[in-house]
């Protein structure tokens, strides 16, 4: 290209990157050159020299899952304010999956990882520290030194019982429970603590556990507790998908809801928006989990040795029929 131009390289990289000690004749016959040879810059090149990539990664657990896959787009449009390009991992919630996605991403060919562990505990994440900034999300997997985002589960969950012990149900089933600090523990936590400030009983037979947070698993769970011999006036699903499962068993049973059983999900994705009846939810904060995950990780980028910092994520409870009638 420069013998094209007739100019020494020095000239033709001071014109590719629109350096200002240029005179215009000379910038025209470097361009001309460009044109003819229909050269394109390699900007991952360009970028490296400059000690960065324009790839940031995203390692989520499933991009079936809708939840997930509106967070991936959320992340993906506000890194591209940033001039970054996203790239995705799926690593379906397994504990290998997981490892090796870090030690994969950990690469001067990323400048930054939003990481969604399900499976990893935080003694894992800290056996990988790497080099490469990396921002975690969710509840397992956030030991000490690493930036990290969430959403207060226990609160949420808390917040949802209560508005179904408010609407005068006693029987209140929850889907979803676990034990330990991961999502289902939490909201476990939370819905637990809502029934004891009512002075309700916490049912054993109306808690459900070892589910995989789909419809399938909500609707064999609502099959579950309508069969168990226990009145059920309101059930809270741990995610929206599993909400949906549950409203299509009691619609095949014949029960109204919210007249009947009253059901309430977490997540707000699009589809309990359209449902029917349209679906209360939890809807955390996608935008504002986003701005701050892609924050978190050029605030490292710019200084490495940034103090730590834990975002709380805002949330709203959606009250829509599946709770409050029409």
């Amino acid at each position: 290209m420069a013998d094209l131009a007739g100019v020494s390289f020095k000239t033709v990289s001071n014109v590719i990157n629109n350096h200002p000690n240029v005179t215009e004749k000379t910038r025209q016959k470097v361009l001309r050159a460009v044109a003819e040879l229909r050269y394109r810059p390699n900007v991952s090149a360009r970028s490296l020299r400059h000690g960065r990539s324009g790839f940031l990664a995203i390692a989520l657990p499933e991009l079936t899952s809708p939840y997930f896959a509106a967070l991936a787009s959320q992340i993906g449009a506000v890194a591209k304010q940033q001039s970054l390009t996203v790239l995705i991992e799926e690593t379906f919630g397994e504990a290998e999956r997981e490892r090796l996605a870090l030690e994969s991403l950990d690469t001067q060919l990323i400048d930054g990882v939003v990481f969604s562990p399900m499976a990893m505990t935080a003694d894992d994440v800290a056996a990988h520290p790497g080099s490469t900034p990396m921002v975690l999300l969710g509840e397992r997997g956030h030991p000490a030194g690493f930036d990290h985002i969430a959403v207060d589960n226990v609160r949420a969950a808390r917040e949802v019982t209560e508005h179904l012990v408010g609407l005068g149900r006693r029987h209140i089933a929850a889907v979803g429970a676990e034990s330990g600090s991961g999502t289902g523990g939490l909201r476990a936590r939370g819905y637990r603590a809502a029934l004891r400030a009512a002075g309700l009983p916490v049912e054993r037979r109306l808690v459900v556990s070892d589910v995989d947070f789909d419809r399938e698993s909500g609707a064999r769970a609502m099959t579950a507790l309508l069969d168990g011999g226990r009145p059920v006036d309101a059930v809270f699903c741990f995610n929206d998908l599993m909400a949906l499962g549950a409203l299509r068993v009691l619609r095949e049973r014949g029960l109204r809801v919210p007249d009947d059983v009253a059901v309430a999900g977490f997540d707000d994705i699009e589809d309990g928006r359209y449902s029917t009846p349209s679906l209360t939810t939890v809807a955390p904060d996608l935008p504002f989990l986003a701005e701050e995950a892609v924050r978190l990780v050029v605030r490292r980028l710019a200084d490495p040795g940034a103090k730590a910092e834990r975002i709380e994520v805002p949330f709203t409870l959606r009250i829509r029929e599946s709770t409050a009638g029409r």
